[in-house]
């Protein structure tokens, strides 16, 4: 059951609030992105807690003719949780559950911009993520999903973007245990996991939101599927028996096309139509600003970019990416067309889609 207290980074045990269980892998993040109608600026930000790591990071990237422009800081937290502010980047919880608001301030850096989001229905609770290691706990999370509209600006190197309300886009909410910091030094005996099949693809239609997604093991099965369609300010529709197929494009790990049967007669087609966004821009897979990491006991500040053809496949940087794709939601007779993203981290075999080895392109 989801209330106003969880779009706040409170998540905990018993104990007092700066204290969250025993597990150094606790966390509490917030996550958002949101496109222009067109599909040619897409921006993304991410805020996360770690209370007994004693560490808050944040990152805001924007791809803006094809450069992905990256803003990432990272902080020590004292046991605060309720400071959202990491250097330049701040949020304010305007509403619960409604609106939240992203303040991102230059300070000598190329990107700024106050960007509000507003939900366009209750967040979905999706099923809680569950999984080991051998007897080790690799995951143990729960996360709530929300579409929404975007209004405000941005700007990229002084040049300022406004952002109206056909701006759409999706946020989430996740707190559990997931793996952050630095690495453990003793990895379970059966070794950290070699096997991780996600694919995520929140999407924006005219009256109504979907969400798909998809961990699946090397066998294909899946450990946590859901798909969910709800109207803007209206009833959710759960289908627990979704199903996938996928054409992957030549020579690499990335979906060309995604075919859903959700169930109930409804299916959905995602094609990529814009610019691929590397997570590594909020942390993801980071080799130096991944989730978590001490960066000493002063704000740490950093910018960079990657260019288009920097994240094609094979940069390591660009491993987990979000793409934007076109959305086709057939429903009988009726078709309903739409924008949104398809997240993708595959590594290690999966047997449905003909994925084999660590990382070898699909066959």
């Amino acid at each position: 059951m989801l209330t106003k207290g969880d779009d706040y980074p409170l998540h905990q045990t018993s104990e007092p609030v700066a204290f969250a269980g025993t597990d150094r892998n606790f966390y509490d993040r917030y996550f958002f992105n949101g496109t222009s109608p067109d599909g040619s600026v897409f921006f993304a930000s991410a805020m996360g807690f770690y209370p007994q790591l004693g560490i808050v990071d944040a990152s805001f990237c924007v791809i803006v003719d094809g450069v992905q422009h990256n803003l990432r800081a990272s902080r020590r937290s004292g046991g605060e949780r309720l400071n959202l502010t990491v250097g330049p980047i701040a949020f304010a919880i305007d509403a619960p559950l409604e609106k939240v608001t992203l303040h991102i301030a230059a300070e000598g850096g190329p990107l700024a911009g106050e960007l509000t989001f507003t939900g366009r229905h209750f967040p979905i609770e999706e099923p809680r993520f569950v999984r080991r290691n051998g007897t080790r706990l690799f995951m143990d999370y729960t996360r709530m999903t929300q579409n929404g509209r975007w209004a405000g600006w941005l700007s990229v190197d002084s040049e300022r973007i406004a952002v109206g309300t056909d701006w759409t886009g999706t946020r989430d909410r996740s707190w559990g245990i997931r793996p952050v910091g630095a690495s453990e030094p003793q990895p379970p005996p059966e070794g950290n996991f070699n096997q991780f099949f996600w694919l995520w693809t929140p999407c924006n239609f005219a009256d109504h939101s979907l969400f798909f997604h998809s961990n699946d093991d090397g066998e294909g099965h899946a450990w946590n599927r859901r798909a969910v369609i709800v109207g803007d300010g209206g009833a959710e529709q759960h289908f627990d028996a979704a199903t996938f197929a996928v054409q992957w494009a030549a020579g690499t790990r990335r979906i060309a096309r995604l075919d859903a049967e959700l169930g109930s007669g409804r299916s959905l087609r995602l094609i990529p139509s814009g610019p691929v966004f590397a997570m590594s821009g909020l942390g993801y897979t980071h080799p130096v600003w991944g989730h978590g990491l001490d960066h000493g006991p002063d704000l740490a500040v950093g910018h960079d970019s990657l260019s288009e053809a920097e994240r094609g496949w094979g940069n390591p940087l660009a491993m987990h990416i979000q793409a934007l794709v076109t959305a086709e939601l057939t429903d009988g007779s009726a078709v309903h067309r739409g924008i949104g993203v398809l997240e993708q981290l595959f590594v290690g075999p999966h047997a449905p889609t003909g994925l084999s080895g660590l990382m070898d392109p699909a066959r």
